[in-house]
């Protein structure tokens, strides 16, 4: 089933249509009887029988997510999360730019927009935005066939926040480079290039942050300033007092709302505790009503719209009650015979059943379990990402969700707006200081030495400027930047510097070539008998590889996919795999040897996963242990702190093929365990193991598929991949939304230390406290004690027993 066929179903329900025509009779309605991801449904379809602009009020900043990424499945456009400006909810200092970017969306789509949703929560009501006098005012349109003047849109886009560099790579920043201009305004998803010839504007074009290619070209554009900065004589205005009148306001329960904005004016008295002295400057809020800086308090402005309030808790006085037959979805943890029971019982009363998952893969491998479960159940799959399923009594639909069915654990995708690890090879330049060596691939070794600009056809370009020997220059076009490359080499030897128009360079790199031919040819004949050598060919995936790999509790990123299908395809082949499987920690490299691991065993092999050390393995085996534990599959592991008896039982197991997967250090590779029926061996991080461990594996896996991850290949191991001796898969896929590390320094302050381990505490985390001896960690401890005596401390350190 389509999206759209799920949304023109609801467009002629007579619900639906009772609920538009209270809206357009600008009724204000309470709505019982909602669950899971049928507010998302009921909100699109309202919106395309009805179009306007909407307000969606939330109680958080996660559950706006949540609801954005289930109306971004049922409507591409038309939708934006309106967000606080601040990474920590009423601390000032730490601004969040993305958020700026997504705020003056906002903004600028009210004034361009006659339709649009707005997702937002108190948090953000409370923060004042620019007013719509200044930010048209200061809004500066382009347009192709005009003038422009480059010092004026300088001076202007310097007085509104934005900074000058040499490249664009995130909003607020500007490139001028001779008649080419990128800029990246703080409203628009992409940045722009604008072409002058002579002075006129000549094109206007949105392109690609991370490859420089253009998307589409534009006849006008608005450049928005920064909506956070204090532009100079400006009032700012409640965002509540910037939409139209007739906008359509949706609160999830309205009371529990208000409790919300009550905690929220407690927290901000908190912040601003340190400044009661100051209580008659302006600075200092003193009730909830100042706290959303509007004309009246907050349940009074919203009231002037028309709300429709959902939610599982109602009270809102004067108001018209319709109540939906809307339920959640049960709880089948797993279990496939509940799961064929509910769907059975769900078409013998005739409704409509429908499994959401986020990839056509997922909803395959369901098709293929219900197969063998019972193939006379049938169901439509529909390729969304809804954060909960439901059952509507009244429309007889049931929309279910894979995640739930499988308790795996599901995640909002965000809006990527920007990211600074986009930036181009610029950036790295800007890091270079003049004399660094930089290596060019036709001219060798020279010195950087700056930037400059250079007349190329009567236009003024900006070159990466290279000194060679004897003082000759070079000059690089900025579009050549692939071809340099900053040297590395032996520290304390500097190179010798080539000669422009030299043939030492061409003369070494041909060397260098020969080299690498005399090295492929041997490793060629290597892996040829390896490749010529026969192998277990394992059989296709059945409904329990299926079943296995629709369980993962996370959503598969596309690379993780892509390298489980051909760690799978290489294993069915006639031959022995060699697979290299590269990706940071955390990437999921894991996942896709557990997948390989029960294909083996599902077709009646062994398999042996060797990994560096004693905790690793420990490790694994809980990992492999609660992945394959409703799997006729039996795990075990062997290390040091394994007894005599206990190595002795392991040994007679694995050679009477009673244990599966045998878990262990390089133990395992002694010559005094046998395996029965040896199919696969997972080698975590080779590059932690010794030579002589290494020539014992060799000698195993002659006719062993073996499969090795890592998360940084030794030299050797990742050319060899490269150069195709061995195949190679790169996981560099993060999963969805994962945070980056932030790093701060600060000189010892007991108060810093205190408040980052009381919000890390009250958000449910764990704190981890290095300290650097082991003579006075208690003491240490102790501090902690007294900072925040409300947590529990162990200590731990390596002179313990």
């Amino acid at each position: 089933m389509k999206i759209g066929d799920l949304i023109t179903k609801y467009a002629d329900n007579l619900v639906i249509k009772a609920i538009t025509g209270m809206i357009k009779g600008k009724r204000q309605l309470r709505l019982k009887g909602i669950a899971g991801s049928f507010d998302s449904l009921l909100l699109s379809a309202v919106f395309q029988d009805i179009g306007g602009i909407h307000l969606v009020i939330l109680h958080d900043k996660e559950e706006a997510a949540y609801f954005q990424n289930d109306l971004q499945n049922f409507l591409r456009h038309s939708h934006v999360l309106f967000p606080s400006s601040y990474k920590k909810p009423y601390h000032y200092e730490e601004v969040e730019n993305a958020n700026i970017l997504q705020r003056a969306e906002v903004l600028n789509s009210l004034n361009e927009k006659h339709e649009l949703i707005i997702i937002t929560y108190p948090e953000v009501l409370s923060e004042k935005v620019i007013n719509k006098r200044s930010l048209i005012s200061n809004t500066f349109s382009v347009s192709a066939g005009e003038r422009l003047d480059l010092d004026f849109l300088n001076d202007f886009l310097l007085t509104y926040d934005f900074e000058e560099t040499d490249f664009v790579y995130e909003p607020g920043q500007f490139s001028i480079r001779g008649g080419i201009i990128d800029i990246y305004s703080y409203a628009h998803e992409h940045p722009y290039r604008i072409e002058l010839l002579g002075g006129e504007v000549e094109t206007i074009r949105e392109f690609d942050v991370s490859s420089q290619l253009s998307i589409q070209q534009q006849n006008k554009i608005n450049l928005i300033p920064n909506v956070q900065a204090k532009l100079v004589s400006e009032e700012r205005q409640s965002f509540l007092d910037y939409i139209p009148d007739d906008t359509t306001i949706w609160i999830k329960d309205y009371e529990q709302t208000l409790d919300i904005i009550d905690r929220s004016f407690q927290k901000v008295e908190e912040q601003f505790q340190s400044i009661k002295a100051l209580s008659g400057s302006s600075t200092l809020i003193t009730s909830p009503k100042q706290l959303f800086e509007t004309s009246e308090s907050f349940s009074e402005n919203i009231s002037t719209f028309l709300n429709i309030e959902f939610g599982n808790r109602f009270y809102l006085k004067a108001q018209e009650e319709l109540s939906l037959a809307v339920r959640p979805q049960p709880n089948f943890h797993k279990n496939f015979t509940l799961l064929a029971d509910n769907l059975r019982e769900l078409q013998h009363n005739h409704y409509d059943k429908i499994i959401a998952a986020e990839s056509f893969k997922q909803i395959d491998r369901l098709k293929t379990i219900f197969e063998e479960v019972d193939s006379e159940i049938a169901f439509d799959g529909l390729n969304a990402s809804l954060r909960a399923g439901f059952i509507d009594d009244d429309a007889g639909l049931c929309v279910y969700t894979d995640h739930q069915i499988f308790d795996r654990f599901h995640r909002y995708r965000g809006k990527e707006k920007f990211t600074k690890s986009k930036a181009l090879t610029l950036k790295e330049l800007k890091t270079l200081q003049p004399g660094d060596f930089v290596v060019h691939i036709d001219y060798g070794v020279g010195r950087f030495a700056g930037l400059d600009t250079v007349d190329v056809n009567g236009s003024r370009q900006e070159a990466v400027r290279l000194v060679y020997r004897d003082d000759d220059l070079l000059y690089v076009s900025l579009h050549a930047l692939h071809k340099i490359s900053k040297y590395s080499g032996k520290e304390g030897n500097p190179p010798s510097i080539n000669k422009l128009g030299s043939p030492d360079w061409g003369n070494k790199k041909k060397k260098v070539r020969k080299k690498v031919k005399d090295i492929a040819k041997d490793l060629i004949k290597l892996y040829a008998k390896r490749k010529a050598a026969k192998g277990y060919a394992f059989p296709e995936d059945d409904y329990l590889q299926a079943e296995l790999e629709s369980s993962f509790i996370y959503q598969d990123t596309p690379d993780q996919s892509i390298a489980t299908a051909e760690v799978k395809a290489d294993m069915e082949q006639g031959h022995p795999m060699d697979r290299l499987v590269c990706g940071d920690v955390g990437f999921g490299k894991t996942e896709v040897a557990i997948r390989a691991a029960f294909k083996a065993v599902n077709s009646g092999k062994q398999v042996a996963v060797l990994v560096p050390t004693t905790i690793l393995a420990m490790q694994h085996h809980r990992t492999f242990t609660s992945r394959l534990e409703n799997m006729p599959v039996s795990v075990d592991y062997i290390n040091r702190f394994k007894t005599s008896k206990q190595v002795s039982e392991i040994k007679k197991k694995i050679k009477e093929g009673k244990i599966d997967i045998l878990i262990g250090t390089h133990r395992i590779v002694n010559k005094d365990i046998e395996f029965k029926d040896l199919g696969l061996m997972i080698i975590d991080e080779e590059q932690k193991f010794g030579v002589s461990v290494k020539e014992k594996l060799k000698n195993m896996r002659i006719d062993v598929d073996a499969l090795t991850l890592t998360a940084t290949p030794i030299p050797r191991t990742l050319h060899f991949s490269l150069m195709g001796a061995r195949d190679l898969s790169i996981i560099s896929t993060p999963p969805p939304n994962r945070r980056p590390v932030t790093t701060e320094v600060h000189s010892f302050n007991e108060e810093i230390i205190r408040d980052t381990i009381s919000r890390e505490l009250r958000r449910g985390g764990q704190v981890f406290m290095v300290h650097n001896r082991v003579s006075d960690i208690e003491q240490i401890g102790n501090l902690i004690y007294k900072l925040v005596p409300d947590a529990r401390i162990g200590i731990a350190h390596g002179q313990m027993e």
